[in-house]
């Protein structure tokens, strides 16, 4: 059993609070490693494959939308502390059924995610081993060390975190400068392709594929952004959110700047597009294809951090989801006690039991197939959720425009920008219906929707308001 702290009781209590044990060093980092995810790293050789090089506008169009939400998030957060997270928030402002759907629905979020990452990194380990069977025992033992470093501290985590994320930053920038350098000296490889800017347009036109290959990219670009709204789940337990919470938002068109379409441009430029396998990750490819073998596999080494940052985010968050459910009573109240650690344990072991279904998914022969199935789904589901934010925002600036005035970190465009994003959001969901391996996926989504209306039916009357009403304990320690 996990180790509960005896002072511990059902409900409200000290003990039950998450610690503020967050600092702004893994705030930002978490908030980069949000905005670089495995949609990135895996999922970008079947975007470039599908739209060219005019995939970089389709990431550039969704990075510049999300951060209206993202901006609608923090004003949100930030007007009122007890709010926790966006489930919070849309729980006060839109009425308690708001809290249950996007609570759940955003757990479901990133246990599908997470089963994204579990194929990837099946993936990832498959490179170096070159049999599944080991690949699979490999997983298996990267999500368990997850889950026993995430029982230990929130401050872990954030450790975790920073490091993965500063990985990520580190290989992106390494290979944008060696594709500058190749570019440069005209770089030729054994294959006979020179690495040039020409690759972006010589081989088919920016846009080789039309309007419909140009669409039909976005499904793997929303995924790619999944976990840009972790900061939200971060509120409870970061020091000084006041000061932290608007320098990772504010910072998040120069990441999506310089972390898609800067590296994909460069990636292209080396290896023309048509080129990239879409079975395997491209930053892989581009090491591999101009014949530096080692440098392939460091940076298969740093995909495979990736997708287990990833996964650990979607550890970390929907335990905490899980625990503002419970405090609400919308779920088990064993989900809403804490360890000795002071985190969430049965929420932990829940999520990751149910993130490691997905190596059935991995023993499937087509790999892409498969993460194509979970991404779209995910997509769909954290569409839902960005649009309860945004719905969210809309309702309280309605409600409280003296708020909004006040702010102190107002979201610009406030009246308009809202309804343009859902807009944006609708057009992404149709184009969804366009290709027969995203519209089977989008089809099943509403069964999940049909599930939560049976058991809010069930659970509306005990529901109530969140029963932490105090501020969270503050862990200053190192």
């Amino acid at each position: 059993m996990l180790p509960m702290n005896r002072e511990n009781h059902d409900v409200a209590g000290d003990t039950q609070h998450l610690r503020r044990s967050l600092s702004n060093r893994h705030i930002q980092l978490i908030a980069i490693g949000g905005a670089i995810g495995t949609g990135l790293f895996m999922g970008s050789g079947k975007s470039i494959n599908t739209s060219g090089p005019s995939i970089v506008v389709a990431y550039f169009l969704i990075g510049v939308m999300l951060f209206f939400v993202m901006r609608a998030m923090g004003e949100l957060l930030l007007h009122n502390l007890q709010w926790k997270s966006f489930q919070d928030f849309a729980a006060d402002l839109l009425g308690p059924w708001a809290g249950f759907f996007l609570g759940w629905t955003y757990w479901l979020c990133w246990v599908v995610t997470g089963m994204a990452d579990v194929i990837a990194i099946t993936s990832y380990w498959g490179y170096w081993t070159h049999d599944r069977m080991w690949s699979f025992v490999l997983t298996a033992a990267t999500l368990l060390l997850l889950l026993v470093l995430n029982l230990l501290t929130v401050k872990l985590f954030g450790e975790l975190e920073f490091w993965f994320a500063l990985i990520k930053i580190v290989a992106i920038a390494i290979l944008i400068v060696v594709a500058v350098v190749l570019v440069a000296i005209g770089f030729t490889s054994s294959s006979g392709h020179q690495a040039s800017v020409s690759n972006l347009w010589t081989h088919g036109g920016f846009a080789p594929k039309g309007w419909s290959g140009f669409f039909g990219g976005f499904q793997i670009a929303v995924f790619a952004y999944v976990g840009i709204e972790l900061v939200g789940t971060t509120s409870a337990e970061t020091r000084d959110p006041h000061k932290t919470m608007p320098k990772a938002i504010n910072a998040v068109p120069v990441r999506v700047l310089a972390f898609y379409v800067v590296a994909l441009l460069a990636m292209m430029c080396v290896t023309p597009w048509n080129l990239i396998q879409q079975e395997s990750s491209p930053f892989v490819q581009m090491f591999g294809l101009i014949g530096f073998t080692a440098a392939a596999g460091i940076m298969n080494f740093v995909v495979l951090t990736s997708a287990a940052s990833s996964a650990n985010s979607g550890v970390y968050s929907t335990s905490r989801m899980l625990y503002g459910l419970a405090h609400k009573g919308m779920a088990t109240k064993a989900f809403g006690k804490l360890t000795r650690h002071g985190v969430p344990g049965w929420g932990l072991l829940c999520t990751i039991i149910l993130i490691a279904s997905a190596l059935i998914l991995a023993a499937e022969d087509s790999v892409i197939g498969a993460f194509t199935l979970v991404t779209t789904v995910s997509s769909v589901l954290f569409i839902f959720v960005w649009s309860m934010i945004l719905v969210s925002y809309i309702v309280h600036l309605r409600r409280n425009p003296q708020a909004h005035a006040e702010s102190i970190y107002p979201m610009p465009g406030a009246h308009v920008m809202p309804w343009v994003v859902l807009a944006f959001f609708v057009f992404i969901i149709v184009i969804l219906t366009g290709a027969t391996d995203t519209r089977h996926a989008l089809l099943a989504t509403p069964v999940w929707f049909i599930v939560l209306g049976v058991a809010w039916a069930i659970v509306r009357r005990r529901s109530h308001r969140d029963d932490l009403e105090t501020t969270p304990t503050i862990d200053t320690g190192c």
